[in-house]
């Protein structure tokens, strides 16, 4: 599979072990006691992680001001943030993004070409630092080369031209970039990924468009061929911690909503009056399933591919206005996972079912799990349209033809 409050699953109602379910709701709780044999009790009972990069410099953040006016509170709301970098001149600015540059990086409402500045320092103290680590004698040669990798993934993230929306160096790491103008887009693409993604596996050569930025790359470029004249913009976003492999974490919805609150709060704090799209891989699918009814009205389209479940009986109970389409190619292993939720073990039914209820997309030539935003592929082009708003031109999956049902030309109405 590719993890904010458990209690969204329980309100979306996602099918329990009475009735017809109960020998998959047996299934499933083998495949959970595989788990614990394999991943440990303790998989469930994660020490406390080390003091966050982040966390120190926003503690300062908070005690600190600038020509005698006491800075916002971080977290206070992206208007409320806005209006207080709007009220600053350029230098102010710079100077605010140089000495607090893992703060204003990730500040929702802060100017985005703010965040990139800040995160272009945060990320070259980072690698500084990285490199000290990967000398440093006193550790072990498997932390040691670690550091070394992460130097070499902070360096690639420095060269020129590339839009880091935001970065946390803290445990494996958070990102996102941009590709395109959020300033101008009118419409907006967000790439939400699923296990095992962290700083180091944010891009890959081999394998690129498994991970989020050779996927954003691809829907970037498809976007652009599909709709020339079209101000989009798409987002590769790793800006939440993930399972590592396919243990508990993987199958239950803990991750998935700490991602969802961060989610929401991205997508209500992008500049500009953009309409929004999020397109959300395996687990990521989750995530984009727990944050479905807390997202802005501006999503106005939800697109799950080899999805384990978005933790909901249906489409409809996710609780959003947003179009919800889902996609699977055959030879993807996850349409074997039992498809339910007992005791917050599971993610509920099948997206692509017809009794969930979302419109189900071709996915040809996607071929696996990890595929579905190869170049050439039906899903990438099918994402790529719903990105630009050219809904009937999508292709349905085969044997269903009623994808588009209910919308009528570009920009059609939102709803399932």
């Amino acid at each position: 599979m590719t993890s904010n409050d458990p209690s969204p699953a329980t309100a979306g109602g996602t099918p329990t072990a009475s009735g017809p379910t109960a020998g998959r709701a047996l299934s499933a709780l083998a495949v959970v006691l595989v788990m614990l044999l394999t991943t440990g009790w303790t998989a469930l009972h994660r020490s406390a992680e080390e003091p966050s990069p982040r966390a120190a410099a926003l503690a300062v953040w908070a005690r600190a001001t600038i020509d005698g006016r006491r800075l916002p509170p971080a977290d206070a709301p992206a208007p409320r943030l806005r209006s207080f970098f709007a009220s600053l001149d350029g230098a102010q600015r710079a100077r605010l993004a140089d000495r607090f540059p893992l703060v204003v990086g990730g500040l929702d409402g802060a100017p985005v070409t703010l965040r990139y500045r800040a995160n272009r320092r945060a990320l070259a103290l980072a690698r500084t630092a990285e490199r000290a680590r990967a000398r440093d004698n006193g550790l072990a040669p498997a932390a040691r080369d670690e550091s070394a990798r992460r130097a070499h993934r902070f360096g690639s993230l420095l060269e020129p031209g590339r839009r880091i929306l935001f970065f946390d160096p803290t445990g494996g790491g958070l990102v996102a970039e941009v590709f395109g103008d959020l300033d101008t887009a009118r419409r907006v693409s967000v790439v939400v990924p699923g296990v095992d993604t962290d700083v180091l596996t944010f891009e890959r050569t081999q394998r690129r468009y498994s991970a989020p930025v050779g996927m954003a790359e691809a829907l970037y470029d498809a976007e652009r061929a599909a709709a020339p004249a079209g101000d989009t913009a798409v987002i590769a976003w790793a800006g939440y911690t993930t399972p590592a492999g396919v243990g508990v974490d993987a199958a239950t919805g803990h991750l998935a909503a700490q991602g969802a609150a961060r989610l929401a709060a991205l997508t209500a704090a992008l500049p500009g009056h953009s309409s929004v799209a999020l397109f959300c891989h395996s687990y990521g699918s989750v995530v984009c399933g727990v944050a479905a009814r807390h997202l802005p009205a501006r999503v106005t389209d939800i697109a799950v591919a080899g999805s384990p479940g978005m933790r909901a009986r249906s489409a409809a109970g996710l609780g959003t206005a947003a179009r919800v389409w889902a996609t699977r190619d055959p030879e993807d292993w996850i349409g074997d996972v039992p498809y339910l939720e007992v005791g917050g073990i599971g993610h509920g039914a099948d997206p692509v079912d017809p009794a969930f209820g979302a419109r189900v997309l071709s996915s040809a030539g996607a071929k696996g799990h990890t595929g579905y935003f190869t170049p050439g592929s039906a899903s990438l082009g099918n994402f790529a349209r719903i990105g630009v708003g050219s809904y009937t031109s999508v292709t349905c999956a085969p044997g269903e033809t009623s994808c588009t049902r209910g919308i009528s030309g570009t920009d059609g109405p939102a709803g399932v």
